[in-house]
């Protein structure tokens, strides 16, 4: 269970500015009570933590003063698509808490970014996984073989978000080829810093800190890349639960069962989440543009303006395979990627049509229902 440091806080340095000023006046503006901003910074079940400025007021000097920690009931939300529900780093609109009752969720301020994947559910819907964030911070374990398909698919799901990914090769201190592995992580992260850190003797973590001072970040990666020990690191505190991972493969358990939002003592916040195993796309399209721009760059110098990349003539991706410029690996796990995600969206556009289908269907036999008859 991960507790709040004990660090005095401002609303501010959750990432308070005046432009979500803005948008929560908008909110608070048409209400008739009072509302309260506030950033959620854990969800449970339809509950959620929220961090909320001591100083009940919406002018801007909300910010300045110190924070606290409330519980909060979500407002029940009219619609059934997860990506509208509320998530972790989230900034809200509020009922305040009094001795009676606790705060309740009224609206959530239009989120900047948005880190999405799909669901597992046969539905093809998307699933926030943190909002609102300046870095996604893609771990990356340095004591196994990275796995760089894995790697291109979180990238692309950073990339969409509109946040800037961040790759960190974890457990430098387990490698002997740490350079090696950075210098195919970099082929695989083309516009990505690549930083090797290790917990254990603080290599890179001052670099690392560094670029996360003052913003919002998320840590990702599969179990047993090291996250909770790196979250630790940079909280300058035992903060999240850290177990072993595996001799025999180098996975690791899930300590970290939620995404929880934690202040870091140089400035900024920190989403620590649980391990993905599985990652499926979502809309990931411009993603998957930034994460194999190469191949992107080489397709335009195709002699066909649809080339597929497989046999055609004067295919220039294809020919920088052939002249050892492009990997296989590299072009499989574009085509790959690219398939998956086209699947998505066809079926995602498949249920819309379903759904509006079924919406008109039952439009009219609400209509027959009644009794109404059309006019000839």
């Amino acid at each position: 269970m991960s507790v709040l440091p004990e660090i005095p806080h401002t609303l501010a340095d959750y990432g308070w500015d005046s432009a979500f000023a803005e948008d929560f006046s908008l909110h608070h503006c048409h209400r008739t009570t009072d509302l309260i901003p506030g950033r959620i910074i854990r969800v449970d079940r339809g509950r959620c933590d929220v961090v909320i400025s001591t100083r009940r007021s919406t002018s801007s000097d909300t910010s300045t003063a110190p924070v606290t920690v409330v519980p909060a009931d979500i407002a029940p939300v009219h619609t059934s698509d997860p990506m509208e529900w509320a998530c972790t780093g989230d900034w809200v609109a509020l009922d305040p808490p009094s001795a009676n009752t606790l705060a309740t969720v009224r609206a959530l301020l239009p989120r900047r970014t948005a880190m999405v994947r799909s669901t597992s559910s046969k539905r093809s819907e998307g699933q926030v996984l943190a909002a609102n964030v300046d870095h996604v911070v893609v771990a990356v374990c340095l004591a196994t073989q990275p796995d760089l398909g894995r790697l291109e698919r979180f990238l692309a799901l950073a990339w969409e978000s509109g946040a800037q990914p961040l790759v960190v090769l974890t457990k430098a201190d387990l490698a002997t080829d740490a350079e090696y592995v950075r210098a195919d992580t970099e082929a695989a992260a083309p516009g990505v810093q690549v930083l090797v850190v290790s917990s254990e003797t603080g290599e890179g973590i001052d670099v690392l800190s560094a670029v996360l001072a003052g913003s919002t970040s998320v840590l990702i990666g599969r179990s047993g890349a090291g996250k909770s020990t790196l979250a630790n690191t940079l909280l300058g505190q035992e903060v999240q639960e850290v177990n072993h991972t595996r001799d025999s493969d180098g996975k690791g358990r899930h300590t970290t069962v939620a995404r929880d939002l934690l202040p870091l003592p140089f400035g900024g916040v920190l989403i620590d989440t649980p391990g993905l195993r599985g990652v499926g796309l979502w809309d990931a399209e411009s993603g998957l543009q930034q994460v194999f721009s190469e191949i992107e760059e080489l397709a335009q110098e195709c002699r066909f303006h649809d080339c597929a990349h497989n046999r055609e003539p004067g295919c220039a991706v294809l020919n920088a395979v052939e002249d050892g410029a492009l990997t296989v690996r590299r072009l499989e796990s574009y085509r790959k990627l690219l398939r998956e995600n086209a699947w998505i969206a066809s079926r995602t556009d498949a249920r819309l049509r379903a759904e509006r289908l079924r919406h008109w269907k039952m439009i009219h036999k609400s209509v027959r229902d009644s009794g109404v008859t059309r006019r000839r």
